[in-house]
């Protein structure tokens, strides 16, 4: 598959997390190329390293396990209970040099010190920090808060024992020196001006003016083929539905391909995917011969035993692709750390795309989008998120106007990234490692 070449920034990042021990956290706004490093250490470090997420979506996309089921960590509140470590696990476990976590804005304190304990315990290192070793994120607190517990008591378990829900809050740092690298090149937008602005969004610093100039560009009536980012899920369930049922023809039904443990709730693709000629779509995987990305919008234009994508002004024959859930084994005879796939979803690397959620574009890029934020943004950073996936101002569209409540900036971030840059931690200017 072809991988982007990294900038000389991204460059320098990998050659730091390659060359040192260091904990390394990696962050940047949305478009300087996070994953893109992440990919890049998958394949090209010489160190064993194991990649994991806190979601099972999230893991998928980076050909690696959940953090619970790669360290075998209960789920809810872990606390101080006991942790169950089979021989197998410890060996895997101690063969281990770095783990990578992506997300990890995602990870709540509590799962952050117990990933901490599980690999001290595994390892037999109770006194080195994650039992020695090397542990480095890719996140944007700005864009992805972690999930407050439902439950009261573990609510209130929190309350009097962190700080805040954040995984930068963790006891685990407190022996263990994190060095903090922001990305500062954006790779998505060119206008220095919408970069600016959605900086302003990123950091919960947006003047009159900019929220002005916001909602005249948005205010343009949308063209009938832009992509709708909306906040729920019912929304963009009716969208799709009322856009496909308006298209005259029988769909045709592709039903995914399950073998293996995958969970409904991290199927990678839907399991029952409605197509007419005349859909639009969204694809979900990047292409290994460099036809279409991740994120790429097009239309559907026949339907025969398999699906015909126009995407601008090419036809391209789109076939079923396969989800590959993988687990991470230490094998004995070659004492070499293993991947092995336990589960494989099969479907066509397509979504129906007049509207998706904000959530689910994470990542994405678009030409052009409608942003509809319902009654208000409901969550922290949800506008940064929605607004940045689009390249440019011009193609911004907005179903109602920003108001400043919908720019919601996490406290603890600001606390957190602005004592990391008074200490001098945060790294913008990354020294490429000798």
């Amino acid at each position: 598959m072809s991988r982007p070449e990294l900038s000389p920034e991204q460059s320098a990042v990998f050659e730091r997390i390659e060359h040192t021990r260091e904990h390394v956290f990696v962050t940047g706004r949305a478009g300087t190329g996070k994953s893109t490093i992440l990919n890049h250490l998958a394949w090209h470090t010489s160190k064993i390293i194991a990649v994991c997420a806190p979601t099972g979506v999230a893991a998928l996309n980076v050909g690696g396990q959940t953090i619970h089921s790669l360290l075998r960590l209960p789920t809810g509140v872990i606390a101080d209970h006991d942790l169950d470590q089979p021989a197998e696990l410890k060996k895997m476990l101690a063969a281990i040099d770095t783990l990578v976590i992506d997300e990890i804005s995602m990870v709540s304190a509590d799962l952050m010190d117990a990933i901490d304990r599980s690999l001290r315990q595994a390892r037999g290192k109770r006194h080195d920090p994650f039992g020695g070793v090397q542990i480095i994120m890719f996140g944007d607190p700005y864009q992805l808060p972690p999930v407050p517990p439902r439950d009261p008591h573990e609510r209130a378990y929190f309350t009097d024992t962190y700080r805040s829900l954040w995984f930068f809050d963790a006891k685990a740092w407190i022996d263990a020196p994190l060095a903090i690298i922001e990305l500062v090149e954006v790779h998505r937008q060119r206008d220095d001006r919408f970069k600016q602005i959605l900086g302003a969004v990123r950091h919960g610093e947006v003047t009159a003016d900019m929220a002005e100039e916001l909602n005249a560009a948005g205010a343009r009536p949308a063209p009938t083929d832009v992509i709708t980012l909306a906040t729920t899920n019912a929304t963009v369930t009716r969208i799709n539905a009322e856009r496909l049922a308006k298209i005259t023809g029988t769909p045709l039904k592709a039903v995914a391909e399950i073998n293996g443990e995958f969970r409904e709730n991290t199927y990678p693709a839907d399991e029952v995917l409605e197509l007419k000629p005349g859909a639009q779509v969204m694809f979900l995987r990047n292409d290994s011969d460099g036809r279409w990305v991740n994120g790429t919008i097009g239309t559907v234009s026949r339907v025969t035993g398999t699906v015909w994508v126009e995407v601008g002004d090419e036809e391209f024959e789109v076939e079923p692709t396969t989800w590959e859930r993988y687990r991470y084994r230490y094998d004995a005879e070659t004492k070499k750390l293993e991947k092995e796939v336990v589960a494989e979803f099969e479907q066509f690397p397509l979504r129906l795309a007049w509207a998706v959620t904000v959530h689910k574009s994470q990542g994405h890029t678009y030409d052009a989008a409608v942003v509809d934020l319902g009654p208000r943004a409901f969550t922290a950073g949800q506008t940064y998120v929605a607004l940045s996936r689009v390249r440019s101002i011009e193609g911004l569209y907005l179903r109602r106007p920003l108001e400043p409540r919908d720019v919601i900036v996490d406290p603890n971030v600001v606390r957190f990234m602005r004592a990391a840059g008074h200490s001098g931690i945060v790294s913008h200017e990354v020294p490429a490692a000798g």
